[in-house]
């Protein structure tokens, strides 16, 4: 039902400017997500207006510029920059006989090309029906009455709400299906926490270079693309870290200005990734003119998923497009790294932000050198079994000063395995 041709089509698009409306989409972004969708735009139509017509969304005069830029160029298809409402696209397709899409179809036809998992294709297709359902009365006008002639006479639903009705259905399957899939990835979540192994989940405007930054640092080979949501499907992948030990990081889905509600609605699964994450890497594209506003975008998309509250390590990505600039690693007033500027595509600046995760991670590690006596032999075991002992130094009094360092969540699991409680335990003020 929602195959798409291969084929490239020629686009007219359309981008108003509307003077009572705050925060109008960038018209170059536009273009870049018609090019995603695989379709040549062939003219773009621009004008100002105070706020959209009800009956056209644009008024008559600009109706004829698009009429007549449809003809000039040949074109198949109109794509507006902005949300249309299902009348409105109705009677612009009556108008301009051609088809005609809002911002949000030509999201979802990207979706649909990019879905790659099982999930991901059912995720696309519950925002397609849900997205079609109200524009389902297009191209079915002429069905729209009781079916006549004999044998088929008296009550019975039209053509138009049998449809209604499949793809009510439909959407139902769709749900049921969705929430399996995420009762299964819940496990998998559960399973970490439960071996208490923290997440690392990449989040950003699309086409930020996270996919990139992914595959640099899990050596993983994830589908990267300079393309607007090349990366539909999270992708996880295991890593070890030194003093942290084993770490799951998460690729996930770029965010847009304006994403359709219904769209995050439909990838929640793949978002919950995000809200679960022990520290976000939230990815920037620092070369781009509108760098500040993708990252209030993304801060929304957070606020708006119950994830605005996890801590968070920025990374400028693409500093190789920027004219001699060095990598390095921002800290604030506490000495915490809080931004990194790398190259994803050279490498420059991995190290550092290697270095930097591992700080943040090790937050919670405890390093501090330890006065145990001849009764804490079995604490002492435990810490030299967990490979925690850095050195260890006897004293002429029979005690013993341990240097260890572990995860504070390992130390509070040996002193209680050991039966010490943490405020008896001494530390050697000569290394204090």
């Amino acid at each position: 039902m929602f195959e798409r041709p291969d084929v490239g089509e020629r686009a007219i698009l359309v981008h108003i400017d509307f003077t009572s409306h705050d925060g109008s989409e960038d018209p170059d972004e536009f273009r870049e997500l018609v090019s995603s969708a695989g379709v040549e735009s062939v003219g773009i139509v621009t004008g100002s207006r105070k706020q959209p017509s009800p009956k056209l969304f644009v008024g008559e005069g600009k109706l004829e510029e698009i009429r007549d830029a449809v003809a000039l160029h040949d074109a198949d298809v109109v794509l507006f920059n902005h949300a249309l409402r299902p009348s409105q696209e109705r009677n612009i397709e009556h108008e301009l006989k051609c088809r005609v899409l809002d911002r949000t179809g030509v999201i979802l036809d990207i979706f649909a090309q990019r879905a790659r998992t099982h999930e991901g294709k059912l995720q696309v297709e519950l925002a397609q029906l849900e997205h079609m359902s109200t524009r389902l009365i297009r191209g079915w006008t002429h069905l729209e009455r009781q079916k006549g002639g004999i044998g088929l006479r008296g009550p019975g639903e039209t053509q138009l709400e049998t449809d209604r009705r499949l793809l009510r259905e439909r959407i139902k399957s769709i749900n049921k299906r969705l929430e399996k899939v995420r009762s299964q990835r819940n496990q998998g979540r559960r399973a970490r926490k439960r071996a208490d192994i923290p997440t690392v989940s990449l989040v950003g405007y699309t086409n930020a270079g996270k996919s990139t930054l992914f595959n640099q640092i899990t050596t993983s080979s994830v589908y990267a693309a300079d393309k607007l949501f090349a990366t539909l499907d999270p992708t996880i992948r295991r890593l070890e870290l030194p003093d942290i030990g084993a770490v799951v990081m998460a690729d996930t889905v770029g965010f847009i200005r304006h994403l359709p509600h219904k769209l995050v609605e439909a990838f929640r699964a793949t978002l919950e990734e995000t809200t679960e994450a022990t520290i976000l890497l939230h990815i920037v594209d620092c070369h781009d003119s509108r760098r500040d506003e993708n990252i209030e975008q993304v801060e929304e998309v957070l606020a708006e998923i119950g994830a605005d509250e996890i801590p968070v390590l920025q990374v400028f990505n693409k500093i190789d497009l920027l004219d001699d600039f060095a990598p390095r690693v921002e800290r604030n007033e506490e000495g915490v790294p809080v931004r990194a500027w790398v190259s994803a595509v050279t490498g420059e600046g991995l190290d550092g932000l290697y270095d930097a995760i591992v700080e943040r991670l090790a937050e919670d590690v405890v390093h501090q050198f330890v006065l145990l006596g001849p009764a804490d032999g079995k604490l002492r075991a435990l810490l030299h079994e967990a490979g925690s002992v850095l050195s260890e130094e006897y004293r002429e009094t029979g005690d013993t000063v341990l240097e260890i360092r572990l995860q504070r969540r390992d130390w509070l699991q040996l002193l209680s395995r050991a039966g010490v409680n943490e405020e008896t335990v001494r530390l050697d003020d000569g290394h204090a």
